[in-house]
């Protein structure tokens, strides 16, 4: 779902997917072709915002942050807020953790996926 997404956001989201950070490249390569058993959607458009992925059935969108300085933590804050408040449950990872250890953020994925399968 594209909760209201405006259509300028469509033609940037197929740029990011074209252009997409060595981080999520690596993240999507264990997403894709429903590994975890659930399909995700690489930089997909949610109301305003372009989610890193999205998992439409469990409501789920996976961000990956690079650096991460004291502006940008309070946008992703607010980001976070929205998503939320249109009943998506946000995780997120910084390039680091997908870099240094790719298998410990997948079980983390499985897990919040398991949880919100309990819901």
């Amino acid at each position: 779902m594209y909760y209201n997404a405006l259509p300028s956001i469509f033609a940037k989201a197929k740029e990011l997917r074209e252009n997409m950070t060595q981080a999520e490249m690596m993240l999507w390569e264990k997403l894709r072709r429903n590994q975890l058993g659930v399909r995700f959607k690489p930089q997909h458009p949610i109301d305003i915002f372009i989610a890193d992925f999205y998992c439409h059935p469990a409501k789920l969108v996976i961000e990956v942050d690079g650096q991460v300085h004291a502006s940008q933590t309070d946008y992703d804050d607010g980001r976070t807020a929205e998503l939320e408040r249109l009943g998506i449950t946000v995780i997120r990872f910084r390039n680091e953790e997908v870099f240094d250890d790719i298998d410990k953020v997948i079980r983390k994925i499985k897990q919040k996926l398991y949880e919100l399968d309990r819901q």
